[in-house]
């Protein structure tokens, strides 16, 4: 007996393609989705990772710039101490310095040499005194030049030859001088003062 299949296969047959098309459409759109939200969790994920990270850096940034501002504080009271620790030492030191100064004049200045006035601003001292001559004058350079370990750079501002009444009528031929010098800092102030007998030894001040 012969069978005839009289349905149209063709059109069921085009139906059944379209059914798996779609099917396998909506599979692939289902799986892509599950990919996609898997990416998308994942790069939530290290976003938020991220983020955690990027504030404990800033958290522990803003505690680095707190101690850097305090060691900045530190640094600025240390300085402050130690200009006032300078400058008591200053003090300690520049107290004695008109002593030291007057020792070393006594035992810088030659025979026949007096100072008249003396001033000092800061570490230079202006000196005006009479000599007996001017060869009295280059002796004290001298003596300021290579033996003072207290006195440098001595330098002759004028020099002028005058008379000196010495009794009644009689004149002596004299210099009147005008000399700058630098004095030292000493490492230690002198303890003890100049005796007052010794001073006058030398010259009047």
């Amino acid at each position: 007996m012969i069978l005839i299949n009289l349905l149209p296969h063709r059109e069921a047959a085009r139906k059944r393609q379209k059914e798996q098309f779609y099917t396998q459409l909506g599979l692939s759109a289902l799986l892509g989705g599950i990919i996609g939200g898997a990416i998308f969790t994942w790069y939530q994920g290290q976003i938020s990772s991220q983020q955690e990270r990027n504030l404990f850096l800033t958290q522990e940034i803003a505690k680095l710039d707190a101690e850097i501002k305090d060691i900045a504080t530190l640094q600025q009271q240390i300085a402050s101490l130690r200009a006032r620790q300078t400058a008591v030492e200053d003090l300690q030191a520049g107290r004695n310095l008109p002593v030291y100064l007057l020792e070393e004049l006594v035992s810088q200045l030659p025979e026949g040499v007096f100072l008249r006035s003396m001033k000092q601003e800061n570490m230079s001292v202006l000196m005006t005194g009479t000599a007996q001559s001017q060869e009295r004058v280059s002796e004290l350079l001298r003596n300021l030049s290579n033996n003072s370990p207290a006195l440098t750079r001595p330098e002759l501002v004028e020099i002028v030859s005058a008379n000196a009444a010495i009794s009644g009528a009689d004149a002596r031929r004299v210099a009147n001088f005008t000399m700058r010098v630098t004095l030292r800092k000493p490492a230690a102030a002198p303890a003890t003062p100049a005796t007052p007998a010794t001073a006058p030894a030398a010259g009047k001040v």
